[in-house]
């Protein structure tokens, strides 16, 4: 058996981070969908970032593009700082290469615009990941199993009920987890042999790097907007090569409860993103950040503890199963089933319910806010009143998602 030292040593990691995030605006008009807070302290792809860390892969390339800034700079000042002699978290975009090279024009284009860091590299494997995707999940297990089948490709895959396989990518497969057929959204989804679910992609792939290489130059000259689902693993199949399927069921880490198995959310949309940090605030959450075995690495600020103040009449700061980051100061107000971002402040006699705020809100006294998202920076005025009426929502200008979420933006 390999062990994660051994297979982890031969392979380098690439992210792709340039994502724009179109479905989560407008969260996203100011960051990368990467670059968005989640769970209060965290960013989105500090995620796929501590799954490589803590599974021993310590050089990684982050591919960035849109308003990269904010991003690179999250990169440099936390993850950068955590490497040894040969390793690196490095951030590389399309404006601060050659000026022969243009904007990412499909997920294997942007690979492939970058592929001479690969060739100069000593590595035999290549882990490229999505960087806007919430779950835990020990890499090294998954390239073990791509050496252990002699494959040229492996895609990480989630088991999905045939209904919910006609929004994804689905992968068929063989007895052996040998990939026969890849569909984007089918109709009629092929079930995994011998089961009622099918299989469908992460977007997260272990390479072959001498594969890669090959049929990232044959397919470059078929198509401009090369790409690995559209394109890629399609050509692969036709070719003859070894794609196989690898279950992330079969995936464990340590200090993992069984109800955590299989946790993955794709938080691609307003709805799905409040859902999945609302997640993490349930009694016994799928996703839990407490186990110190697979921690979530972030940034740490100099942010003083939470603080809440005022216990007297009708006055009295509580904060009720929820999340409160450092530097937040609760005077006098009630915070229920929410996500307070780092350097908050909740006013007396406010009240918040059911909602996510962003770093450095400030909430006025006696505010009402239910069920929104309260992006950064944002003063709410004395007295005002979100979520409870729709209309005079729509008239102050705020987003509100089908399922009623409001979003408030500078």
């Amino acid at each position: 058996m390999y062990t994660m030292g051994n297979v982890t040593r031969n392979t380098i990691a690439m992210v792709l981070a340039g994502g724009k995030g179109e479905r989560l605006s407008p969260v996203t008009l100011n960051r990368p969908k990467p670059y968005v807070p989640f769970g209060g302290k965290y960013k989105i792809i500090d995620f796929v970032l501590s799954n490589l860390f803590n599974s021993g892969l310590k050089r990684v390339y982050i591919l960035t593009q849109y308003r990269a800034y904010s991003l690179n700079k999250h990169i440099k000042e936390c993850w950068s700082k955590w490497t040894g002699l040969g390793e690196f978290y490095d951030t590389i975009s399309p404006e601060t290469s050659s000026g022969s090279e243009a904007w990412f024009k499909g997920t294997a284009d942007a690979i492939f615009q970058f592929l001479r860091f690969i060739e100069n590299s000593d590595a035999e494997y290549v882990a490229i990941f999505g960087g806007d995707h919430i779950y835990k999940m020990d890499i090294s297990q998954m390239i073990s199993y791509h050496i252990l089948t002699k494959a040229d490709i492996t895609i990480a895959a989630i088991e999905v009920s045939a209904r919910e396989a006609k929004e994804f990518g689905i992968i068929s497969v063989d007895k052996e987890c040998r990939v026969t057929e890849f569909i984007e959204k089918p109709k009629e989804p092929t079930p995994i042999p011998g089961r009622k679910t099918c299989f469908a992609s992460m977007g997260n792939y272990i390479f072959s790097v001498k594969k890669l290489i090959e049929v990232l130059k044959e397919g470059k000259k078929l198509h401009e907007d090369l790409d690995f689902g559209k394109h890629v693993i399609p050509m692969m199949l036709n070719n003859g090569d070894r794609v196989f399927a690898y279950n992330f069921m079969d995936n464990s880490i340590p200090g993992m409860n069984a109800e955590e198995k299989g946790y993955w959310k794709d938080v691609g949309t307003l709805d799905s993103y409040y859902e999945a940090n609302m997640d993490l605030i349930r009694v016994d959450p799928q996703l839990n950040l407490y186990n110190y075995k697979w921690p979530i690495l972030t940034n740490q600020s100099n942010s003083p503890p939470a603080k809440t103040v005022f216990e007297e009449g009708g006055r009295c700061g509580k904060n009720i199963n929820s999340y409160v980051c450092g530097g937040c100061i609760n005077s006098g107000g009630i915070v229920r089933r929410s996500i307070i971002g780092p350097r908050s402040k909740v006013h007396s006699y406010s009240l918040i319910e059911d909602s996510i705020l962003f770093e450095n809100v400030e909430v006025g006294r006696r505010a009402k806010i239910k069920k929104a998202i309260i992006d950064e920076n944002v003063i709410i005025p004395d007295g005002a009143e979100i979520g409870y009426d729709h209309e005079a929502d729509r008239q102050n200008g705020y987003t509100i998602t089908d399922s009623g979420i409001v979003i408030v933006t500078n």
